[in-house]
């Protein structure tokens, strides 16, 4: 069988929502946890668009909250395929919020979702490759690389069975922290 691929551009996704009172916490803003339920689903939609399959989220690496959101602004969020393995994918989301009287618009989160394609048995299934077309995708594709690169580095750092805190004391030392733990 030969490998597809397909543009970012193909499966790309946008959904704007105005943000009604119901979406808002105690303190009058958007509620984050409203925001990450829209963020998984826009992820799911475009994932699901470059598979053309059921996809799951296996884990939601960044979600940076840059900006408040408030209440009766339009949000924009944006999701592209920043990445493919074999049966992964990672979908990068921007979110925008828009005042709409005076039509200012503020950046206010980035996420990086990964997600896995499922058959209907509900196993792993292999996803078409991506074309990386110009500098924006190149770049995209080389960040998720290197967050993979460095998740992975630090679980080989901190994940083994001969850890020890020991290492780490001068370190823990510039933290507001009191270290009460002994071997």
């Amino acid at each position: 069988m030969s490998i597809r691929y397909k543009s970012a551009a193909e499966s790309r996704i946008t959904i704007s929502e105005l943000m009604l009172p119901s979406h808002s916490n105690f303190s009058g803003k958007i509620h984050g946890g409203y925001i990450l339920s829209l963020l998984d689903q826009i992820a799911f939609a475009c994932a699901s668009k470059h598979s053309r399959a059921y996809c799951v989220t296996a884990s939601v690496d960044t979600v940076d909250f840059l900006n408040p959101i408030e209440i009766g602004e339009l949000v924009t969020m944006r999701a592209s395929i920043n990445y493919v393995g074999r049966t992964s994918m990672v979908v990068g989301i921007r979110v925008e919020a828009e005042n709409i009287q005076t039509g200012v618009v503020k950046h206010c989160n980035s996420s990086y979702f990964t997600m896995v394609a499922r058959d209907d048995d509900g196993h792993s299934l292999e996803v078409d490759g991506l074309v990386l077309d110009d500098l924006t995708t190149i770049k995209r594709f080389l960040k998720a690389l290197k967050r993979m690169e460095m998740k992975r580095k630090r679980t080989d750092e901190f994940d083994h069975e001969d850890f020890t805190p020991d290492d780490y004391m001068k370190e823990l030392e510039k933290y507001k922290v009191k270290v009460t733990y002994r071997e």
